[in-house]
């Protein structure tokens, strides 16, 4: 073998590894508003596999650049004979706390909340529309880029800079979030209301960042934090999402979303 040809092999065997070390993706928000779309549901609930379909179909009816599903698997379900796997408490937390936003004490599963205000007309495809182009009417009042960096290994690095317009500064305590969510997850239910189904989800929510406080006075915030990805988390179906929020008024400011780097 040539010396031309020892170093094409070296630079072949070198190549991918310098590419899964360099792996990365971001995205930004875009002029519009987008739209969050909150499902609160459970494993453990018989009327909630209707609207686990329906909210992996939204992924299909619309662009990223119009609205973000995302899937909030909530616990107080559990108790009643099967643990849902993909349940957090903070979910729950979450779901009671845009409630009373919305000046109710009332929670149930499925619920949705689009850009965290409750509707009840979602299995109307007319309603859930009107929703949504209302909100994507709206110019931004925020600015949200989102960067993923990974090596392949279990570690990856997340980062975001959050950036309120001027005219949505005064008076307003925003906060931005960042998400890792997961698409075709299934369950086999052995007990509880939905005992004997095999159930599917999309787009649910596996990590959630605390809250990022915005600088009253720059309109600014920036996050980075290395995040650690279970083994039965499926690298090629994860996504990243991030919003921001005001906390007080209980309104989706901006959101974006992008597929992973894997």
């Amino acid at each position: 073998m040539n010396k031309l040809s020892r170093a094409t092999v070296a630079l072949s065997l070198v190549l991918p590894v310098l590419a899964a070390q360099a792996a990365s993706c971001s995205i930004s928000s875009p002029a519009h508003t987008v739209a969050l779309v909150e499902l609160y549901t459970s494993e453990g609930c018989s009327s909630c596999p209707p609207a686990d379909r329906w909210l992996g179909e939204l992924t299909q009816r619309y662009a990223a650049d119009r609205l973000v599903p995302l899937s909030l698997h909530v616990d107080y379900w559990d108790y009643i004979g099967w643990q849902d796997p993909y349940a957090q408490a903070r979910f729950s937390e979450r779901q009671r706390w845009l409630s009373q936003l919305g000046s109710t004490a009332t929670i149930y599963t499925p619920e949705v909340f689009v850009g965290m205000k409750e509707i009840r007309g979602w299995r109307s495809p007319d309603s859930f529309e009107n929703r949504i182009q209302t909100i994507n009417r709206q110019p931004a009042r925020a600015r949200i880029s989102v960067q993923m960096r990974s090596s392949g290994s279990a570690d990856v690095d997340l980062a975001a800079r959050f950036d309120l317009d001027e005219t949505a500064r005064p008076g307003r305590m925003a906060q931005g979030i960042v998400i890792v969510y997961e698409k075709q997850l299934s369950s086999e239910v052995s007990a509880g209301e939905n005992r004997g189904a095999k159930l599917r989800h999309d787009n649910v929510v596996r990590y959630w960042s605390k809250p990022v406080t915005i600088d009253v006075k720059t309109g600014q915030a920036e996050w980075k934090q290395v995040v650690t990805l279970p083994a039965a988390w499926k690298r090629e179906n994860l996504g990243i999402a991030a919003l921001v929020q005001d906390a007080q008024g209980g309104e989706v400011l901006q959101a974006v979303s992008m597929p992973a780097c894997v």
